[in-house]
């Protein structure tokens, strides 16, 4: 019983991953070309997220300031989540007043809906800044978009569709992969 309950985790982040190829590969191009224009532009990506999330905020400022696969310059990323943690008290809102510039991108990662209304005050300061933003976000199926208030025409919304937090965790850091990835790509071409 045991190791069918584990195959069958192994099953259903398969199938989610499967679906997410197939509906996300646009929205997930369009944000690869919005951090590619931002950076050759000469702007910053800003990654941030809350709770345990921002630990996804944190590597993916890590994997576009560094490295992803192939080596190139480092690209001008950070993670706002980390300067949260580190300035107890300081949320994202003030952190983007103070680091937030006309033509940066705020990458936001949330994988919980309860999160939804803390990130009306971020958002707001985004919009202020004329910031772009690229939101990883989750819905159950079948459930209303309950971002479509927070986000704006020209923001790009990779929305994971499913119930269960740890798979739309899984299917989200295979989105920050393949963003990485993509952004590499268009930097530097295939390495193949």
């Amino acid at each position: 019983m045991i190791e069918q309950r584990i195959q069958q985790q192994f099953f259903e982040s398969a199938d989610l991953l499967y679906q997410a190829a197939e509906q996300l590969a646009r929205p997930l191009a369009m944000a690869a070309q919005m951090v590619v224009d931002a950076i050759t532009g000469g702007n910053r990506i800003l990654c941030a997220a809350h709770g345990l999330a921002a630990l996804d905020a944190d590597y993916l400022a890590a994997r576009l300031a560094g490295r992803f696969e192939q080596e190139r310059p480092g690209l001008a990323a950070w993670s706002l989540a980390a300067q949260a943690r580190e300035a107890a008290g300081l949320d994202i809102a003030r952190l983007l007043q103070a680091h937030g510039h006309p033509g940066d991108v705020l990458v936001m990662i949330e994988p919980l809906r309860e999160q939804r209304d803390a990130w009306q005050p971020a958002l707001a300061v985004a919009h202020a800044q004329e910031m772009s933003i690229i939101a990883l976000t989750a819905q159950p199926p079948g459930a209303a978009d309950e971002w479509r208030g927070l986000l704006q025409d020209t923001d790009i919304q990779i929305r994971v569709s499913h119930g269960r937090e740890p798979r739309v965790v899984e299917a989200q850091r295979v989105l920050l992969h393949a963003l990485a990835d993509a952004v590499d790509l268009q930097l530097l071409g295939s390495d193949e």
